[in-house]
């Protein structure tokens, strides 16, 4: 009976011991807003000590830790949030408010104005495969994009049109760096393309207004096109094709990579077999060259240098309708772009990116033996330092600097006119998430013009809010100046900015292989160029005294799941614009814009034929023209434009594709406008032409072959 006695106080003095020297901690874990947050693990840091929340929020434990210790709680989606604490067996009690931690891929993401055709985005419209195997682009960057909501298909231009502002009012970049004539040269109603193979490109961002303060001199959009960085390699293409070809050769080394290709283009066998609409006495050819090296720099730096390099000509005979003779034109074309550009991460929240580019056009015109020259040089240097001061809060600060050179000459008596100019720009921009639901973004651009000896600054700024795993809204708005073109300012130096100003709200949906997106704008102009009369090189009363606005709304859709091995989208756009036209004296409709633009792409892979058939329609309400037969100023309006357009490619074995495109299938006689005599005839009356397509339809065949150990390799992505 004793030893039991004994061994229960000592049992009871052991308990007591050991009770006494365990400390117990509990308390409740909340987010910053104050909401219980559930599953949250607290544990003392190198220990075996810990438990998770409850329902409540709620937490306890004990431990037989000494002395200082660290408690550390921590959740997914959360800031990790640590605290030392002095164990001596006395009661521990703890509030903890978690810090909700931004993650770039669950965060909301501005997407007023902005398209992304980027792998690395995921709030993407577009992946830089569908910007090249859209049917009817023919493998260019720009006739993909005007399958989008927000452009206009000009079929007799080329270029990218943008709610409601012409082609000049859109800045390309390469790389982060602009791109001086981006276009190809061309003589007047014939289409034109852009310069650079899609192949280089691993995605792109389109920004249809209200844009980031990092770009400017653009009344109303910016499309950034971003260099593959490493590709993943060795690899030959040989392109066979009904109008040319092209061989590219890529090489990869551990910490490097390099890429050449040359392309030629030559229209007049297929002029031969495919009648045209005009009279091409010698067919659009064209070669190019360009190399692109990238050396990676530590662990998270890119170094790149690009260089292109492109001759172009092409010669058509034209009946003057004042005079009713033939007047022969003839245009060639030199053309050279190059860039470095560099990225790189320092540390410590720290990095930046920058280069130099340099584009030099040459346009040698010739009509009825009166000779001319165009040459422009655009160099632009760039370097920005972005600070993450946290996951929260990012500022990006740049400086910039454009020189710009343009001359005109005639050389049949040697008269020349030359524009010489410096433009230093400053911009500095913030996002701010005050959560991961919701982003601000600010910036301010300033400028200095030597010519001007004038200083400006514009301001922009959007908002995101995410209410959804799936659905998200955004405001933009911002002040945009873009200085008249060189060919008009040559004439008037004194020519001030021209100014517009956008308001943005934007809805986005996105789920499970789904996306809907509509967006609605206001677009207001200012000191827009008006002139009296021009016969295309030269213009009288060359004023500022121009306005207008753009409104109207965007609507899209996007679905590769609710039909097998499909992909479609659907797109439409009203698009209300006007404004002063040269000697107009009124605002009115310009013939570029129509009032309603819709498309529908779909792409459709069939495995047992080993084949991808795609199909594309485009369908623009008239374009206004002026017709001096009638009262009124642009009071007048072409027939709605429709364009069907196929393609097939066909796999016979993996690295071999074999591709068939027809732009407007049907035939569809599509007028972009009229052009009318000067004078009117004995009876009163304007004679006037139709300004239409140069030919009904385009009809093109290529063969891709691809050489790489990977014998999967292909080129699909270049259709």
């Amino acid at each position: 009976m004793k030893r039991f006695i004994y061994l229960s106080l000592l049992i009871t003095t052991l308990y007591a011991q050991f009770a006494f020297g365990q400390t117990t901690i509990k308390g409740q874990v909340l987010s910053a807003k104050g909401e219980q947050l559930i599953g949250a693990n607290i544990y003392l840091d190198n220990t075996y000590d810990g438990t998770s929340s409850d329902i409540n929020g709620q937490f306890t434990f004990k431990t037989n830790e000494k002395n200082e210790q660290t408690l550390v709680v921590s959740m997914i989606g959360y800031h990790e949030y640590r605290e030392i604490i002095n164990c001596n067996g006395q009661p521990l009690q703890f509030t903890v408010n978690l810090r909700e931690k931004i993650d770039e891929m669950t965060a909301v993401t501005i997407t007023a104005g902005a398209m992304d055709a980027s792998d690395e985005k995921k709030a993407v419209v577009m992946k830089p495969l569908d910007i090249v195997t859209t049917s009817g682009a023919l493998g260019d960057v720009i006739g993909a994009l005007t399958k989008l909501p927000g452009t206009s298909t000009v079929g007799n231009d080329g270029r990218l049109f943008v709610r409601g502002g012409d082609a000049s009012e859109t800045n390309i970049y390469f790389d982060g760096l602009q791109v001086g004539n981006a276009y190809g040269s061309t003589a007047q109603n014939v289409p034109t393309r852009s310069r650079f193979n899609p192949n280089l490109f691993r995605g792109s961002f389109f920004s249809t207004g209200g844009y980031s303060a990092e770009y400017g001199q653009a009344l109303s959009s910016a499309l950034v096109l971003n260099s593959i960085d490493m590709p993943i390699r060795d690899q030959t293409d040989i392109s066979l094709m009904s109008v040319g070809g092209g061989l590219s050769h890529t090489m990869v080394g551990e910490n490097r990579a390099f890429t050449a290709s040359a392309n030629f283009t030559d229209l007049s066998p297929y002029m031969s077999i495919i009648n045209q609409n005009m009279d091409f006495t010698d067919a659009p050819s064209n070669w190019d060259a360009e190399v692109l090296g990238r050396q990676k720099i530590g662990k998270s730096g890119i170094l790149k240098g690009f260089m292109h390099i492109e001759g172009a000509k092409m010669s058509l005979n034209r009946e003057d309708i004042n005079s009713g003779e033939i007047q022969a034109t003839t245009i060639e074309n030199s053309y050279q772009f190059g860039n470095v550009s560099f990225r790189n991460v320092a540390g410590n929240g720290w990095s930046y990116y920058g280069g130099a580019s340099i584009s030099n056009n040459e346009d040698r015109i010739s009509i009825d033996n009166e000779n001319y020259t165009r040459t422009s040089l655009l160099n632009h240097n760039k370097a920005v330092l972005i600070k993450d001061f946290s996951d929260k809060f990012s500022l990006k600060n740049g400086l910039e600097a454009y020189a710009n050179q343009y001359e005109e000459t005639v050389l049949n008596d040697g008269m020349s006119r030359k524009l010489d100019e410096l433009t230093i720009n400053h911009f500095i921009e913030a996002d701010y998430y005050f959560s991961s639901n919701l982003v601000l973004r600010a910036g301010i651009r300033s400028t200095y013009n030597d010519l001007l000896e004038d200083n400006w600054s514009t301001y922009r700024a959007s908002l995101g809010y995410k209410f959804s795993k799936y659905s998200q809204v955004s405001v933009a708005s911002g002040t945009f100046n873009q200085l008249p073109a060189n060919e008009v300012r040559i004439q008037n130096t004194a020519l001030e900015n021209t100014q517009s100003t956008h308001y943005i709200a934007n809805y986005l949906y996105s789920k499970e292989g789904r996306t809907f997106r509509t967006e609605a704008f206001y677009k207001s102009y200012d000191n827009l160029v008006l002139f009296g009369q021009s016969d295309g090189l030269d213009f009288t009363d060359l004023t500022n005294d121009g306005s207008g606005y753009a409104q109207g709304f965007d609507l899209f859709y996007r679905d590769n799941k609710s039909l097998k091995n499909t992909d479609f989208w659907i797109t439409y756009s009203y698009t209300d614009s006007k404004r002063n036209l040269s000697g107009f004296e009124s605002q009115v409709r310009p013939g570029f814009a129509p009032l309603h633009n819709a498309s529908l792409v779909m792409k459709k892979f069939f495995r047992e034929l080993r084949s991808q058939l795609g199909f594309s329609y485009s369908w623009n309400s008239g374009y206004t023209y002026h017709n001096p037969n009638l009262e009124g100023e642009m009071q007048s309006e072409t027939p709605a434009f429709n364009n069907l357009s196929l393609s097939w490619s066909y796999l016979p074995t993996p690295n071999l594709i074999i591709h068939f495109e027809c732009s407007n299938v049907l035939g569809s006689d599509n007028i972009f406008g009229y052009q009318y005599t000067n004078q009117a005839n004995e009876n009163g009356v304007f004679e006037g032409r139709p300004q239409g397509m140069v030919a009904d339809r385009f009809i093109f065949l290529g063969v891709f072959l691809t050489l790489s150990k990977d014998k999967k390799a292909n080129q699909l992505n270049n259709l």
